[in-house]
């Protein structure tokens, strides 16, 4: 993956997780963009995913990293955008095929349900794995609504 500047975003509930991923990717050289939020005050996760899914839309940001409590609501309003392909990611074999055969732009992580070693192990193996292309080329081009 050729890693531009990481979006990043959260609601409360993926706040703790958020803080240890940013530190994260500090220390292993990737610049990053922090859309939020910034503290466990009660919050609501389309106000964090939207702007997210707009910077990688643009391409101002890529990958983009979402976190909530369990990840899905950040995953289902990351996905309203056209632009988007954020995939759920509770342990490293899901990070990987959805890199390889979804060629996910986002990773989303279940910050109530995985520590910090495990959000480790996740982001190494999205940021490493390639999309396959061939037969998941032809299936990632049909995701987009055309009206």
């Amino acid at each position: 993956m050729n890693v531009k500047i990481v979006g990043v975003a959260s609601d409360h509930a993926g706040f703790p997780l958020k803080q240890y991923v940013l530190q994260y990717l500090q220390n292993k050289g990737y610049q990053v963009k922090d859309f939020g939020t910034y503290s466990d005050e009660s919050v609501d996760y389309p106000d964090f995913a939207h702007p997210l899914a707009r910077a990688i839309e643009s391409g101002e940001v890529y990958p983009g990293i979402a976190i909530c409590g369990s990840g899905e609501g950040m995953a289902m309003t990351l996905n309203k955008h056209q632009g988007v392909r954020a995939g759920l990611a509770w342990c490293k074999d899901i990070a990987q095929l959805i890199r390889q055969h979804n060629d996910a732009n986002c990773l989303v992580l279940p910050g109530r349900f995985i520590d910090n070693k495990t959000a480790g192990e996740i982001m190494d193996t999205f940021f490493s794995s390639e999309f396959e292309g061939g037969r998941h080329e032809r299936r990632v081009k049909k995701i987009p609504v055309s009206e």
